[in-house]
């Protein structure tokens, strides 16, 4: 029962870092494992619980999705594929494998959280310029996400970041359209992974129902109130957490 509260919480808080700063990974991955969920189920659990807390996100983000139909056709149709190949590659990977690899993807995950703000400097851009005259830079910027949504469907974590880094060199500024389409392109990838982890019977759904149901209210309410956080005070208690759980991994798995 403590576990189950602890899943509901923790999936709650998920879901309102990814509508806020991203991060929910670092968090989900890792108690999973802790509550003794397996490497590879508990990272295809993770997927299936996001998912619904970016459906939410996605509805509240709606209208500055609008604005941008034809980029965010684009961008999401390439991240559906990517996911799926992702998720693949996770599926054939022995499973010693992904457990000695499961506190470096912590710490790169930690990592990209960390630096993402200071990484990357936007270039002039217009957005609706690359939707409407298709060439070697769109070509560049879709191979991009592609590569993203590969790494999205495999582990996922820091994904957010990689997303929000390429928004950032895309030139775009509004952080309302930055969110929306980061929301959007992460749903894409983990939409196709979730049936491939689905059909490979990897999701422990018992876990997996019950975080659904918390990123669904933080999701929500995350879009909702994003206003009203300190984006700051988020991240610096996101990066701590993300280090605190990557140090018990090197340490103690």
């Amino acid at each position: 029962m403590q576990q189950n509260y602890l899943l509901l919480f923790v999936s709650i808080l998920g879901g309102v870092l990814n509508s806020v700063a991203g991060g929910s990974g670092l968090i989900f991955f890792p108690t999973l494992l802790m509550t003794g969920v397996p490497p590879i189920s508990a990272n295809a659990t993770t997927t299936v619980a996001s998912l619904p807390g970016y459906i939410a996100g996605i509805y509240v983000y709606r209208q500055h999705l609008s604005d941008e139909r034809r980029i965010s056709l684009l961008f999401g149709s390439i991240s559906l594929v990517g996911g799926m190949l992702g998720a693949m590659l996770l599926i054939v990977i022995p499973n010693t494998s992904f457990d000695y690899l499961v506190p470096w993807l912590l710490l790169l995950a930690t990592v990209l959280f960390t630096l993402s703000n200071s990484i990357i400097t936007p270039q002039e851009l217009d957005l609706r310029e690359i939707g409407e005259k298709p060439g070697n830079r769109l070509l560049k910027f879709l191979l991009i996400q592609f590569l993203i949504a590969v790494y999205g469907g495999f582990y996922g974590g820091g994904m957010s970041f990689l997303i929000l880094a390429k928004l950032k060199i895309l030139g775009i500024k509004d952080i309302n359209q930055m969110n929306a389409l980061k929301i959007l392109l992460m749903g894409c990838i983990d939409s196709f992974a979730v049936i491939t982890f689905i059909f490979a019977d990897l999701v422990a759904w018992p876990q997996a129902f019950l975080m659904m149901v918390g990123t669904v209210i933080g999701g929500y309410g995350g879009a909702y109130y994003s206003g009203y956080l300190n984006p700051s005070l988020v991240r610096t208690c996101v990066t701590v957490v993300g280090f605190v759980m990557t140090g018990y991994f090197f340490l103690f798995k």
